[in-house]
């Protein structure tokens, strides 16, 4: 049973978007779709010793900073889509609460404080969204088909008939697209449409669990050629991702600063915004201040994202990378943009790196690091290792600078401590990274020196 509070004044915002309270006896109370400022009532429906949860009831006085969401499903009630989260926050202030995030995460978890904060990288906050897997729910009773996000706090599909952070042209396409899962044999046995576009295509991967028949196979290509999509189908696990229909143009996207084409499979991991992504990679190669004759480690290297464009800039680039596939699909990348004599590629497993490895991999005069959520804590260890006692890797010397890309301020703060702490680096510059405008997402950017 929920209960309504008294009034009360809130303090502060967290990264999930919730007001944060005091009531009189000084419990925390998180207030979900509360503002900094601002004088609210709450229904509470969990307490716990130390703090309660609840969702905005009532406001009193409005906080400035509170803007009418963009889009008609977004809000706190039941059935809202659950994809974003500060769609109430202004923008601006939404990338200001990203920044005190990073910046807080790195003193209170890693105990560094960045000599300078950088403006951080943002841009359009709308029709970004060019990665999106939307989920596909036939609701028999209704005679229906839902497609889009999960709802907020649950496992349903949201009723979605727009989406105003992926492109115009793919929301346009989501009513189409429940009227012809809906004419399709197989319509309930089909769970999953994840969307890839590149700079010229918009792909759809359909996920689907039975063999189509022939007829869907029809009603797929008759809806491509009237929309101007690619059907790619997955069976299976991404790797079974196949085109429908080969020709058409690929799928890929460019970095225009370098010069540099990256063609990609619709699975393949790329980033959602990418004008965002262009502006990183040009502000991590400028921070990074590559000479033409060093040498480079990209480590996390994926499909080339920042190899290639380094191998543009220094004498030569090593890219690592846990997957062999991709390494291989790295190695295409550089071929296919020139660039196969400046590079090599090398699949090894980061999560276990050690001293001796490390050494393996040769001196390097800068390192990218670019990891996943988990980190890159066994690489910043065996760094920190080798400062603690140089006679684990004799003769190897660590790199003058070393640019971190991060898609989590925890992580981040954890391998900057050992960084900074024990291996005698500095942060000399950090910033927040705005690439999911309206989610609690921060991804962030870190510059270490010795």
């Amino acid at each position: 049973m929920t209960q309504t509070t008294d009034w009360l004044k809130v303090e502060s915002i967290e990264l999930e978007a919730q007001g944060v309270a005091h009531n009189a006896e000084g419990k925390v109370v998180f207030i979900d779709g509360a503002l900094p400022g601002e004088i609210v009532k709450a229904h509470i429906a969990r307490r716990k010793n130390n703090w309660e949860q609840g969702q905005l009831a009532e406001i009193k006085k409005e906080s400035p900073l509170r803007v009418t969401p963009g889009c008609p499903h977004f809000g706190l009630h039941a059935g809202a889509c659950g994809g974003c989260k500060m769609q109430h926050l202004h923008a601006g202030a939404q990338v200001a609460v990203k920044q005190r995030v990073v910046e807080d995460n790195l003193w209170h978890l890693g105990k560094v404080k960045p000599e300078v904060l950088l403006r951080p990288i943002e841009g359009p906050t709308w029709g970004y969204r060019y990665r999106a897997r939307f989920s596909v729910r036939y609701v028999a009773k209704k005679g229906e088909v839902l497609i889009g996000f999960h709802e907020r706090k649950s496992r349903y599909v949201a009723d979605m008939q727009v989406c105003k952070v992926v492109p115009k042209v793919v929301s346009d396409l989501l009513m189409p697209l429940r009227a012809l899962i809906a004419s399709m044999a197989e319509r309930d046995r089909l769970p999953q449409i994840e969307l890839a576009m590149g700079d010229e295509v918009i792909a759809l991967v359909l996920r689907h669990l039975n063999l189509l028949p022939a007829g869907d196979i029809e009603l797929l290509r008759a809806f491509a050629a009237r929309h101007g999509v690619q059907w790619w189908l997955q069976p299976k696990g991404p790797d079974t991702v196949k085109l429908l229909d080969e020709g058409g143009a690929q799928l890929a996207y460019r970095l225009p600063e370098f010069g540099v084409t990256m063609p990609f499979k619709p699975t393949d991991f790329t980033q959602v915004n990418p004008h965002i992504n262009a502006a990183l990679v040009g502000r991590a190669l400028r921070l990074l201040a590559v000479e033409p004759g060093d040498r480079v480690i990209d480590w996390f290297c994926g499909l080339g994202n920042f190899t290639l464009p380094l191998a543009t800039k220094a004498r030569e680039v090593l890219g690592i990378e846990g997957s062999e596939t991709l390494v291989q699909r790295s190695r295409e990348n550089a071929a296919a943009n020139g660039l196969a004599h400046k590079t090599s590629f090398v699949a090894r497993n980061l999560f276990e790196m050690t001293p001796e490895l490390l050494a393996a991999d040769g001196i390097a005069d800068r390192w990218l690091i670019d990891p996943p959520r988990e980190g890159a804590f066994a690489l910043a260890k065996a760094v920190a290792d080798i400062a603690q006692d140089p006679s684990l890797a004799p003769g190897w010397v660590p790199p003058r600078r070393i640019v971190y890309v991060s898609c989590n301020p925890a992580t981040l703060a954890r391998d900057a401590g050992l960084l900074v702490n024990v291996a005698g680096y500095r942060c000399t510059a950090a910033s927040a990274v705005n690439m999911f405008p309206h989610t609690a997402h921060v991804e962030s950017i870190a510059v270490f020196e010795r």
